[in-house]
């Protein structure tokens, strides 16, 4: 069968056969085109950046401890450009298929590794999530997706885009494969499940599925967002035009016009208004953090259902603020947060956020539901 070309940039028989034996034998392998994969070079998304990039002299570390698990790389999916979208709409290669809901989009920037799962093609799709890159299109696909801890997974040998927030994550249709790939990937820590589960976002009766207690809670980043986003919007767009600027300043126009103006963006971010935004973030960290002490963990939508494919500039607009509002706080806080899949028509997932580590944790109290 033709690889599909809004999904793969490039697909093998495999296009990377696994290095080793073990729990992760003959799982096939969707990996975003971030990820440095050995002979092939990083494409980031944009025909103009792989036009000047090298291959890989050797995997990405995580990639490698994947593949020394006994996974093989089916091939490179693609991605939003340079990984700063959500929408999984890239201009230049189209937007992948979402079985699970024909006529919206799959959500981004990992876009290709999810419709790659959705599809069958693979079994895990390995992929980032900077603010929402990994749950936004797990949620839209109906799968599942983890964005771990920020630093547990290395992420050298991927493309950066705001290292202060950028995590290796990936998607699965099951929540056993996700737990699998996390015993290979994740540090030791904690797998002691939460007492409380605090909701926003009207998913209490979701979240009780889960068996912890339930408690309704008011999150004042919920109600009132703009200050939440408007601070992790300055600091990732610093530190976005920082990586990428110069590429940028040396290939205008080579980004679509949205993707563009958001790098163009961090140029304008001063010295002092990065700073203050990132002393604000630190305040909320510190206060979500006091609201899950050592027993509780955050439930709230996940983002979804994906917007229709044809949506303008303006709607599209409307959909990203609405899904940031769901993905940044534990972008903002560098915690760990899975997106579970509803069965909602079309998909739409929970996400649940724990304390910093409790990674294990997450996925063991999912896995044994399974």
């Amino acid at each position: 069968m033709t690889a599909d070309p809004s999904v793969w940039r490039v697909k093998g028989m495999p296009l990377a056969p696994a290095t080793g034996h073990g729990p992760l034998d003959g799982l096939r392998l969707a990996v975003k085109d971030l990820f440095a994969v050995t002979g092939f070079a990083v494409g980031g998304g944009n025909p103009a950046w792989l036009a000047e990039a090298l291959p890989a002299a050797e995997d990405a570390p995580a990639l490698a401890r994947l593949r020394a698990a006994g996974a093989h790389v089916q091939g490179i999916a693609h991605t939003d450009e340079l990984a700063y979208s959500l929408s999984g709409t890239n201009p230049h290669y189209g937007a992948p298929p979402n079985p699970a809901a024909p006529g919206l989009v799959t959500g981004g920037s990992s876009s290709g590794p999810a419709s790659a799962v959705a599809t069958g093609h693979a079994d895990v799709g390995l992929g980032t999530d900077t603010g929402g890159s990994i749950r936004v299109p797990a949620s839209c696909c109906g799968l599942f997706g983890l964005r771990p801890t920020h630093g547990a997974v290395p992420t050298e040998g991927v493309l950066p885009l705001a290292p202060s927030f950028d995590t290796v994550g990936w998607i699965t249709r099951d929540a056993r494969t996700l737990a699998a790939v996390g015993d290979v990937l994740l540090p030791p820590g904690p797998q002691r499940p939460p007492s409380r589960i605090l909701c926003v976002g009207g998913t209490a009766r979701a979240a009780a599925l889960f068996g912890p207690r339930v408690t309704e809670v008011t999150l004042s980043t919920w109600d009132e967002p703009d200050a939440l986003l408007l601070a992790f919007r300055q600091v990732q767009a610093a530190e976005a035009w920082r990586a990428h600027g110069a590429w940028i300043e040396a290939h205008p126009r080579a980004l679509a016009a949205d993707v563009e103006g958001r790098f163009r963006f961090g140029a304008q971010v001063s010295a002092r208004d990065e700073a203050d935004a990132r002393a604000w973030l630190a305040e909320w960290r510190a206060e979500l953090l006091d609201l899950l002490g050592d027993d509780a963990w955050l439930a709230l939508p996940a983002g979804g259902p994906g917007h229709p494919r044809e949506l303008g500039p303006a709607g599209r607009d409307t959909w990203r603020r609405e899904t940031q509002r769901c993905a940044v706080p534990a972008s903002a806080c560098g915690l760990p947060s899975v997106s579970v899949p509803t069965g909602a028509a079309p998909p739409a997932g929970i996400a649940l956020v724990g304390p910093p580590g409790s990674d294990r944790a997450l996925l063991e109290l999912l896995a044994g539901r399974a």
